[in-house]
């Protein structure tokens, strides 16, 4: 998340990107907003910074006295130079954004082609229909739905144009690889358990059956149990 500030800065030494402030705007200009934080530099906010849309002009949003919420964009406490932006920043930072990687985000818009997918980032990635399955799929509503959250894996990155392109068509070893990422520490019963599942699935029915008379799966199974848990 953002980093928001707890405790309302004395200088500009205090500053961090991301900090969250309030502060009053004292004069505009054609290229941006300056603000007031209580320092001994004011701050500045470009027009480009003032919303997430093309803004035209500055006074359609802000005027003198506005009381506004700010995060810092920038600092040069040497240059007493303070840049502002009335955009809540990203969680994730463009560099963070891993392709391979999967990430859960939240359907926030739906067009014919596919759907944009909010995963935290400055811009919501894309979801092409050509990506929601293997089969064929004729409008994104049949796979999504908006406000719907669903786990997605990010295919490409392209930092210079902004694009974020998602995909649901995952390999079942990326999903488990996902998911023990973020798995917690197993008990010594739980990893017995598990090496028991993962014996008893190799074998065939053939090796099954030339197994020495009176033995069983369930046999197999305690017996794994044990030297599981005996080497732990």
């Amino acid at each position: 998340m953002p980093e928001e500030s707890t405790v309302q800065p004395t200088s500009i030494e205090d500053l961090r990107p991301k900090m969250q402030l309030e502060g009053e705007v004292t004069r505009t200009t054609l290229y941006g907003a300056f603000v007031n934080l209580g320092l001994d530099y004011e701050g500045m906010i470009h027009i480009s910074r003032l919303a997430r849309r093309r803004v035209n002009k500055v006074t359609d949003l802000v005027n003198p006295g506005d009381k506004v919420q700010v995060w810092v964009a920038n600092v040069d406490p040497e240059a007493g130079r303070i840049g502002l932006t009335m955009v809540e920043p990203a969680e994730l930072e463009w560099d963070d954004i891993k392709e391979g990687k999967i990430y859960q985000g939240k359907v926030v818009r739906l067009e014919r082609y596919g759907a944009f997918v909010d995963i935290g980032a400055e811009r919501p990635g894309l979801l092409h229909v050509r990506e929601m399955g293997k089969g064929y799929v004729r409008h994104p509503s049949e796979v999504v739905k908006e406000g719907e959250e669903i786990d997605v894996m990010v295919q490409k990155v392209n930092r210079r144009k902004r694009q974020i392109d998602l995909t649901l068509n995952m390999q079942q070893e990326q999903v488990m690889e996902a998911l023990e990422d973020e798995e917690p520490f197993l008990s010594p019963m739980e990893i017995a358990f598990r090496e028991a599942q993962k014996s008893n699935k190799g074998r065939s029915r053939q090796q099954r059956g030339r197994r020495s008379r009176g033995g069983s799966d369930h046999d197999d199974i305690e017996d794994i149990y044990r030297r599981t848990l005996e080497r732990r």
